[in-house]
C-alpha cells in the first residue's frame, strides 16, 4: 500500500475491521486489568500502547486508505487507543495509592518500641566535672591554663622547689620518659602549667589548670597511676593565706552545695610555705558521727571530715625561679583531685569504676554539655 486507492476496500484490511479494533482494544484492557503492581502495569503499557502494540500498527495503517475511508478508521481506532490509555490511568492511579498504603503498613515505625536497641554513649563524669569546675573560676576571673602531659625535669621539679636529692621526687614516684638522667618526665602534677605561665606572663596572675598527671601508683580501690588534678593559681600584690580560704570556700560550694565548711590543717609542700592539706567536713554526716558509735559513718570514717587536697602560699624560691619579684608580689596555690572530687560528689566508692570504661557506669552521668 504505498499510495490511496479510491478502489480499495477498509474493510478488507484486517487490523482495521471494526471486529478486530475491538478484539485490540478488549485485550489491552483485559491486561491493564490483570496488572497486579505497577511493575506490570509498565509491562501492559509497553505491549498495548507503546510505539509497537496492535493498536498503533493498526494507526499507522490509516494512512494508506482512500480518503473517503480514513475519517471512520481513524475515529474507530483512535477511541480504541482513547479507551486503552484512559484504563492505564485508571489503573496507575488505583495501583500507586495500593503501593503507598502497603509501604505505610510494611516501612511503619512502631514509636512504642524500645528506642535503646543500640544504646547511646554518655561522655565519661571525669571530662564533665573538669570542664564544670572550669567554669566555676572563669565565672571568679580566672583563666584556663593547660600544658604538656611529657614535662621537662625542671619544669616539673627543680623550678617548683624540688632539687635532686629532695625526697619528695621518690615520694611521687615518677614515671621516666626514657632513663632519670633522660630530664624527660610524665608530669606528676599540674604545677609544671603554673611554672609555665609564670615563665610567660607577669603578673597579675589568676589561673587554674585541669589536666591529667601520672604517678607509679597501683590501681586500687583509691588510687590510679593515671589520674586528674586540678591546680590553682594566684599571683598578685597583696595576696594572703584569708585569699586561699575564701577562694577553696567558694570552690568547695559549687561542687558540694551550700553549707559545706573546709579547714586548712597545716601540711609540707616544698613549693609552698606556709603549707596546708584542704579537709571538707563530711557532706553526709555533718561531723556528727564524731564520737558517736551508735551512728557510723563509713563516708567519714566517723571523723568528721575527709581530706580534699593541698595547698598553700607559694614559696618565694619559686616566684624567684620564674622572674617574679617576691617582695612585691605574693601568691597561693591549690591542688584538688578530680577523681576525688567526683567521688565525693556521686558516692563512687572504687577506683576501678572510674577507669574502666564500662558504659554501665557513666551512663547514669548523662550526656551533659
Amino acid at each position: 500500500m504505498s499510495a490511496p486507492n479510491s478502489d480499495y476496500d477498509p474493510v478488507e484490511v484486517t487490523p482495521l475491521h471494526a471486529d478486530e479494533v475491538e478484539r485490540m482494544r478488549d485485550e489491552a484492557l483485559s491486561a491493564i486489568a490483570a496488572s497486579s503492581d505497577l511493575e506490570s502495569l509498565r509491562a501492559a503499557r509497553l505491549a498495548h500502547a507503546g510505539d509497537k502494540s496492535p493498536l498503533a500498527l493498526a494507526n499507522r495503517e490509516i494512512g494508506a486508505l482512500p480518503p473517503q475511508a480514513k475519517a471512520e478508521a481513524g475515529r474507530r481506532v483512535g477511541q480504541a487507543r482513547g479507551a486503552v490509555n484512559a484504563a492505564l490511568a485508571q489503573r496507575e492511579v488505583e495501583l500507586t495509592a495500593e503501593r503507598d498504603a502497603r509501604i505505610l503498613v510494611e516501612e511503619t515505625v512502631d514509636v512504642t518500641l524500645p528506642w535503646d536497641r543500640a544504646p547511646l554513649g554518655a561522655r565519661h563524669p571525669l571530662t564533665t566535672l573538669q570542664e564544670r569546675i572550669s567554669d566555676v573560676f572563669v565565672a571568679m576571673g580566672y583563666e584556663v591554663a593547660e600544658g604538656p602531659e611529657v614535662e621537662a625535669e625542671w619544669l616539673n621539679f627543680d623550678a617548683l622547689n624540688i632539687p635532686p636529692d629532695h625526697p619528695s621526687r621518690t615520694m611521687q614516684d615518677t614515671f621516666w620518659v626514657e632513663s632519670a638522667d633522660s630530664g624527660v618526665v610524665l608530669r606528676t602534677q599540674t604545677s609544671s602549667v603554673q611554672i609555665r605561665t609564670m615563665l610567660e606572663r607577669k603578673p597579675p596572675i589568676y589561673i587554674v589548670c585541669p589536666g591529667r598527671t601520672f604517678r607509679t601508683d597501683e590501681l586500687d580501690a583509691t588510687h590510679s597511676p593515671v589520674f586528674h588534678q586540678v591546680e590553682g593559681l594566684v599571683v598578685d600584690e597583696g595576696i594572703t593565706l584569708a585569699h586561699l580560704k575564701g577562694t577553696l570556700d567558694a570552690f568547695a560550694t559549687a561542687m558540694f552545695g551550700d553549707g559545706i565548711v573546709t579547714r586548712l590543717r597545716p601540711s609540707y609542700f616544698p613549693f609552698t610555705e606556709p603549707s596546708a592539706e584542704v579537709d571538707l567536713e563530711c557532706f553526709v554526716c555533718r561531723g556528727a558521727s564524731v564520737g558517736d558509735p551508735e551512728n557510723p559513718c563509713r563516708t567519714c570514717s566517723s571523723e568528721g571530715w575527709i581530706e580534699w587536697g593541698g595547698c598553700g602560699v607559694v614559696n618565694p624560691r619559686v616566684l624567684v625561679a620564674c622572674g617574679i619579684d617576691p617582695e612585691r608580689y605574693s601568691g597561693f596555690a591549690f591542688g584538688i583531685g578530680i577523681e576525688r572530687t567526683l567521688m565525693f560528689r556521686h558516692n563512687v566508692v572504687d577506683m576501678h569504676d572510674i577507669v574502666e570504661g564500662d558504659v554501665r557506669f557513666t551512663l547514669p552521668f548523662g550526656t551533659e554539655v
